[in-house]
Order: structure tokens, then sequence, then C-alpha cells
């Protein structure tokens, strides 16, 4: 990485946020020596042709009480808003608010995607990325994918965290008691029925 104690963009729809969006960005801030992982719910995610199942401030609000566990994290609302969730806005939009050193936290599934970002030469330029590999995965020129020519890459290795947001929706769906998300996330799903009625 460049200099310490820079900031890394967390995006995703966080629906619901979970224990490994957490896990992920604690070891992220604490290998790379980052002041701070901004977490950014996408209000309208280009690559979700069916959006978010939750609504927009249920998302936010649950990532704000999962954040409160750790005074790196920080919730923004700068994707908030009718416009779709493309990454290069809001990456200039934080760049022009003084936001440097800025990289990247993205899985590796959604990396190897990258040339189907809107703009994305532009967000190679723009930002580091660390890039999250399951255990065995490898992100190097040769493997499954390759990484695009100008992009610099941080490999964010030896994690095992199996979950996902959609079969902790299916879980909450049918009415599990316990599901691999931070208490105060579950009990405002619960307080609030945000997935009480909708499809998993």
């Amino acid at each position: 990485m460049g200099e310490t104690g820079g900031t890394a963009l967390f995006g995703g729809t966080f629906d619901p946020i979970h224990n490994a969006h957490i896990e992920i960005a604690r070891a992220a801030a604490d290998r790379f020596d980052l002041a701070k992982i901004l977490f950014v719910p996408a209000a309208n995610p280009p690559h979700k042709p069916g959006g978010a199942t939750a609504l927009y401030e249920d998302r936010v609000r649950m990532a704000e009480l999962a954040c409160a566990v750790d005074p790196r994290f920080e919730v923004s609302r700068i994707e908030e808003g009718e416009a779709r969730s493309y990454s290069i806005l809001t990456i200039e939009k934080l760049q022009a608010g003084g936001v440097n050193p800025l990289s990247f936290l993205i899985g590796a599934d959604a990396f190897a995607e990258i040339r189907t970002w809107y703009r994305w030469q532009d967000v190679l330029k723009s930002v580091e990325f660390i890039v999250v590999t399951r255990p065995g995965a490898v992100t190097r020129p040769g493997a499954s994918w390759e990484i695009p020519p100008g992009a610099r890459v941080h490999e964010l290795a030896g994690l095992h965290l199996p979950v996902s947001s959609s079969d902790i929706r299916r879980q909450l769906v049918e009415g599990a008691s316990r599901v691999a998300v931070p208490q105060p996330v579950l009990d405002y799903i619960r307080e609030h029925g945000v997935y009480r009625s909708q499809p998993a």
C-alpha cells in the first residue's frame, strides 16, 4: 500500500450487513494500517437489476448499528438518492472532498467483473484495491481471472467467511433464531420486520 492511515471504501448493498463484512473490514484495517473503513451502502446498485431487498434507510441503519463496534468504521450516505450507484462517481466525490489516500475494499468475485463497470479504467487509475480472496483462490495473472493492466492490487487472504446476505435473508424468512449478523442488527430486523414479508 501507499501511505498508512488512509481510508478504504467498502461498498455494497449490505442487505443485510453481516458478520463477515465486519471481519473483512477489521482485517483490512489491521493488515494495511488503515485509519478508516468507509462503509457505503448502494442506493441503486447497477449490477443488481432487482435492486436491494430492504429499503435504503433500513440498510444504512443496520450498517450504522454494526459499525458501532470499531471506531475505525464509518457509514456514508454518499450514494443516497435515485441515481445509479456507480463506483467511479463515489470515488470522485470522496476525493474531491479530500479523502486521500483512498483504497477500494472488494471481494474477488466482484473484482473479477471490473471490466464491466462504468468507466472502469478511471476506477483503476483512481484507487488501489484490497481484494478479499477465498482460501485457495489466487488473484494473479494465470488464475481463473486476471488483474487488468495498471491495477494496483493488494490481496487480503486467509479469511474463511462462508456467509452471504442471500442465505441470511432466506434464514430470516424461514424464522431462524440465530443468523450470522451482529446482535444489534438482528434486533433491528426483528423490531422493524425488515425481511418478514419479502422474498429471500
